[in-house]
């Protein structure tokens, strides 16, 4: 018997997004990295809520195939939020090999760019 406390236990919406980013410096805008697990920023006017799966077609810079990658809804900005910052929301990409290879890759892409302080879709 599933209860509310119960690991297996779910009541989130799950869709799929296709994502492609071609430019380092919306990629640098795009990533969460202060998350476990790394994660991005997905500018959408759809309406998704904390907990929610999404599973992501990722296209990275210059590569020829997407990534296929599952995650999790972990921020939400909504329509008129405060400084006029983009509707959309943050993804937590799963903590599973394709996770763990996307977000070193992030990292990779970014290794310049990981400590600036250049303001981000979330930060």
């Amino acid at each position: 018997m599933n209860t509310l406390n119960s690991p297996d236990f779910t009541s989130t919406q799950e869709s799929v997004l296709s994502l492609t980013i071609k430019d380092i410096n919306a990629l640098y805008h795009a990533y969460i990295s202060f998350i476990k697990n790394g994660g991005l920023f997905i500018p959408t006017s759809k309406s998704y809520s904390i907990g929610d799966t999404v599973f992501i077609q990722l296209l990275l810079l210059d590569e020829a195939q997407k990534t296929h990658i599952a995650s999790k809804v972990v921020w939400v900005t909504p329509k008129g939020a405060q400084n006029s910052r983009a509707v959309g929301i943050g993804i937590q990409f799963n903590d599973d090999i394709n996770g763990s290879t996307v977000r070193t890759k992030i990292e990779t892409y970014l290794a310049d760019m990981i400590n600036s302080e250049k303001l981000t879709y979330t930060m």
